[in-house]
């Protein structure tokens, strides 16, 4: 879904793109156009018929998942190995919380087929199809940097804890250009903290080198990577403060993505 909603003309200009390479992916967009009229119509179509019944709309996001997925079924350059699928336990409710690296992350996020809602940027919402089809799912929106949405952000999200829904964090809050893993932002921990829900870490990778950040340079194969770890139980984190626990559940990342601790510059005993 996400690339469907990317704007042409800006990434064009942030990677540097030429005019040649925008008007080649010019058919690719109308494709994806049409492609969004139509399963957005079959999404407010699910909507209608569940959702009377489907209180938390698991129906609703189960096919949205199976939309996104098209996109990655359908790029023939792109591998998706799934891997510690029975760490997602049925019926069990988590605060997923997973590293950032590229528009992709989000398609294969859906990979997971697991219920849960986004916590998003507010931009995304206002994408034609794309954030209609946000606004059906019941998707919750956050404006970055203002405390007024921060905080309704958080009533929303504990309300949809309190539901018995799922909530699916980027604690980093963007994409890193780099790959290398930024700070965890503590809101995420501060709600598992609160309303007693585990934490589950989902590592993704390789999307960064399939699709960089403002780039739309499609080229050579690519293994794309989602592994779930083991979900951190309420017990493992009750007396530790959010951001102690954030860096607890950051270090979790470093080993699967390759990447080291760093260097506190403590001297080290003899």
């Amino acid at each position: 879904m996400a690339l469907a909603g990317i704007d042409s003309d800006t990434d064009s200009k942030r990677s540097g793109c030429s005019h040649d390479q925008s008007s080649y992916l010019c058919p690719v967009y109308l494709l994806c156009r049409i492609e969004l009229r139509f399963f957005f119509v079959l999404a407010l179509i699910v909507w209608l018929c569940t959702l009377w019944f489907d209180r938390r709309l698991v129906i609703l996001h189960m096919f949205t998942s199976w939309w996104a997925c098209l996109y990655l079924w359908i790029m023939p350059a792109w591998k998706l190995r799934l891997a510690g699928r029975e760490n997602l336990k049925p019926g069990a409710q988590y605060i997923i919380v997973s590293n950032h690296q590229s528009q992709l992350d989000i398609l294969v996020a859906f990979r997971l087929f697991f219920p849960f809602k986004w916590v998003s940027k507010a931009e995304v919402f206002r994408l034609p199809f794309i954030g209609w089809n946000m606004y059906l799912n019941r998707y919750i929106r956050l404006k970055r940097g203002d405390k007024e949405s921060i905080n309704k952000m958080m009533l929303a999200c504990e309300k949809a804890l309190a539901d018995g829904c799922s909530l699916y964090f980027f604690p980093e809050g963007t994409r890193s250009p780099t790959g290398q893993l930024k700070p965890f932002k503590p809101g995420a921990f501060i709600l598992a903290q609160k309303m007693r829900v585990p934490i589950l870490p989902v590592v993704i990778d390789g999307t960064r080198a399939a699709l960089p950040k403002y780039s739309l340079n499609f080229h050579g194969r690519h293994d794309l990577q989602i592994k779930v770890l083991e979900a951190i139980p309420c017990s493992a984190f009750t007396d530790l403060t959010p951001e102690q626990i954030s860096e607890m559940v950051r270090d979790k990342f470093l080993s699967p993505l390759g990447q080291k601790p760093p260097d506190t510059g403590s001297p080290s005993l003899p």
